[in-house]
């Protein structure tokens, strides 16, 4: 049989079984949220969505504001909205994923707190922490780098309803925690998420003010979009390489005994990829709690070299002065580093989540975003893909390094 004709064959074969109703949905989300859910996403891939996947879906428009539609979907299809977002938008997210009407009702609303977070002036934008920026980049370490993608890749998928999913963050904990038992001003611990098996880690090394500087990535990986619990998916650069990149800048700063002005929290979300749910509900939580965040750095993908521009900040759903700030600092520090600004869509990736509470977020990327690592979402997304290098990477933990010490004066 020719490859066209097997792949043509391979696609009726999974539409049929949506058709039949023999899917492969989590049942924690039809448990959880119910055989109908609600999800908001781009104005674009909703009406992608509604017209070329709702003869065999049960697909619903029920409310459009300027950027973002609301949808009520059959549970089954959270995970074919993943693969859309992936496939025809290049968005590693997409979508976020809500209990009910009124909080997606909530998030279409919420428009006026994306403006603000989008368009709310830093107070200082002066770069003059030239001795210590200097001397704390040198200290980063490609095969730290490298060691942690293999590890975090090692297990055969990071789902985040998956037993290997559950493990990995356990590593990481163990990790993290590991790298500050020297210090009483650092703690860590697992968020835990009632709907989901999977934690989120959060570390903090608290500063002398209450003001938070938040430094973090997803920690889940999936492939495919049929059975994801058991799918093969290493996800060496989405997302063990923001997860490594986090990881590295957290090491330097420990480790040379650096005391902070802010209070510097790193976190690897769990359940991205089903709807950006981890950085959501913290998010959430942190805005109910009136924490004063004042800067958000999303590491999602930092390991595929694939432009001319080795850093590519998404300019939608961010913050115009922090994205300013950082190709800045990238013009200081890392000298021969290229950057400029792309976009990524509405939920392309965590930063979302802290956007639409109203808090300063940016995304520095490893590409444009069509020209990012094809290899993602699929078995063979590991780390051969970029050289068995964390060459780029690098360049992010520069980045994230200068980024903390400056923004924390």
């Amino acid at each position: 049989m020719n490859h066209t004709l097997l792949l043509f064959f391979s696609y009726l074969f999974t539409q049929s079984l949506f058709a039949s109703g023999h899917n492969h949905t989590d049942h924690n989300i039809n448990k959880n949220f119910g055989d109908y859910v609600y999800i908001t996403t781009g104005n674009d891939m909703a009406q992608f969505s509604l017209e070329k996947h709702n003869k065999i879906n049960d697909l619903e428009l029920l409310e459009s504001g300027s950027e973002i539609s609301i949808m009520r979907v059959p549970a089954q299809f959270v995970n074919e909205a993943g693969h859309i977002a992936h496939e025809s938008f290049n968005r590693c997210g997409g979508f976020m994923l809500h209990k009910s009407l009124k909080d997606a009702q909530v998030e279409l609303e919420s428009g006026a707190s994306r403006s603000f977070a989008k368009n709310m002036v830093f107070d200082d934008y002066q770069i003059n922490q030239e001795k210590t920026v200097t001397a704390m980049i040198s200290l980063v370490n490609e095969e730290n780098i490298i060691e942690t993608i293999k590890k975090l890749s090692s297990y055969r998928n990071r789902y985040y309803q998956s037993k290997t999913g559950v493990k990995s963050q356990n590593w990481l904990f163990d990790t993290w925690k590991d790298l500050g038992k020297s210090r009483s001003d650092f703690s860590v611990k697992k968020w835990q998420h009632a709907d989901w098996k999977q934690d989120s880690i959060v570390a903090t090394l608290k500063g002398k003010t209450d003001d938070i500087i938040v430094i973090g990535g997803h920690a889940d990986s999936v492939a495919g979009w049929l059975g994801r619990k058991i799918a093969k998916a290493p996800g060496a650069d989405d997302n063990a390489s923001g997860i490594a990149t986090t990881t590295e800048i957290m090491r330097i700063i420990i480790e040379s005994g650096y005391q902070p002005e802010k209070t510097l929290m790193f976190m690897a979300y769990a359940a991205e990829e089903v709807g950006l749910l981890g950085s959501r509900e913290i998010a959430k939580e942190f805005k109910k709690t009136e924490k004063n965040v004042v800067g958000v750095l999303q590491l999602d993908m930092t390991n595929f070299n694939g432009s001319d521009l080795d850093i590519v900040l998404m300019k939608d759903f961010t913050n115009n002065g922090q994205n300013e700030f950082i190709g800045k600092i990238v013009d200081k520090y890392l000298p021969g580093v290229s950057w400029g600004y792309g976009r990524c869509g509405y939920a392309c990736s965590d930063h979302a989540s802290w956007n639409s509470q109203g808090f300063p977020a940016s995304m520095p990327f490893e590409a444009r975003k069509f020209e990012a690592n094809s290899r993602i979402h699929t078995s063979r997304d590991t780390i051969s893909r970029s050289g068995n290098s964390a060459e780029h990477a690098q360049k992010f933990a520069k980045m994230g390094v200068a980024f903390v010490i400056e923004l924390d004066f």
